[in-house]
C-alpha cells in the first residue's frame, strides 16, 4: 500500500502544477470579469449624469436670470412711535428692512423714503397696543406695512419692487 500512495503522489505534482495554473487562470478571469463589470458600469451611470447634468444646467440657465439675488435695504433710524393704553404712555420701538430682487428698482424707491416712511409712521401710530402685544397682531402689521410700501412703489416707480418687510427688531415697552 505503500507503493500506491506513493505513485499518486508523484502523479499529483504534474497535476498539481495544472491545477494551480487553472486557479491561476480562474481568478484572473474573475478579475477580469468584475473589472470590466464595474467599468462598463461607471462609464454608462457617468454618461447618464452628464446628461442630466447638461440637461439640468440647459433649465437652470434660462431661470437664472429671472431669480436674482435678493437685496436689502434698512429703514434706518428706527421706528419709535407712543400709544396711550390703559391710561399709561406705551412705546413701539420698530427697525424694519426691505427686501427685493431689482436692484434699479429699490435704487428709485430711495428717493421717495420720506414718504415711505411717512406713511409707515402714520401706520405704525394707528395700531391697537394690546393686538401687537400678539403673534397674530404683529403678523397683521406685516402684511399691512407690505401691502402700504407695495402700493407706494407701484405709484412711484411702476412695479411693486419689495418682496417682504421684515421686522429686524420690535420692542414693546
Amino acid at each position: 500500500m505503500a507503493k500506491k500512495e506513493a505513485a499518486p503522489a508523484a502523479e499529483g505534482q504534474p497535476a498539481g502544477k495544472s491545477k494551480l495554473k487553472l486557479i491561476i487562470l480562474i481568478v484572473v478571469g474573475l478579475l477580469l470579469a468584475v473589472g470590466l463589470s464595474v467599468g462598463g458600469t461607471w462609464f454608462i451611470l457617468s454618461k447618464g449624469d452628464k446628461s442630466e447634468e447638461h440637461a439640468a444646467s440647459e433649465a437652470e440657465a434660462p431661470a437664472a436670470p429671472g431669480r436674482q439675488p435678493a437685496l436689502y435695504q434698512d429703514l434706518m433710524p428706527a421706528f419709535v412711535v407712543n400709544f396711550n393704553y390703559q391710561g399709561r404712555t406705551r412705546y413701539l420701538q420698530l427697525s424694519m428692512a426691505l427686501m427685493g430682487r431689482d436692484a434699479a428698482g429699490m435704487e428709485k424707491l430711495k428717493v421717495h423714503m420720506p414718504v415711505l416712511r411717512n406713511q409707515l409712521v402714520m401706520l405704525l401710530a394707528g395700531q391697537d397696543f394690546a393686538a401687537l402685544q400678539t403673534p397674530l397682531g404683529k403678523e397683521m402689521l406685516l402684511q399691512q406695512a407690505l401691502a402700504s410700501v407695495q402700493e407706494l412703489a407701484q405709484k412711484e416707480t411702476g412695479s411693486t419692487v419689495v418682496e417682504q418687510v421684515l421686522f429686524t427688531n420690535f420692542v414693546l415697552q
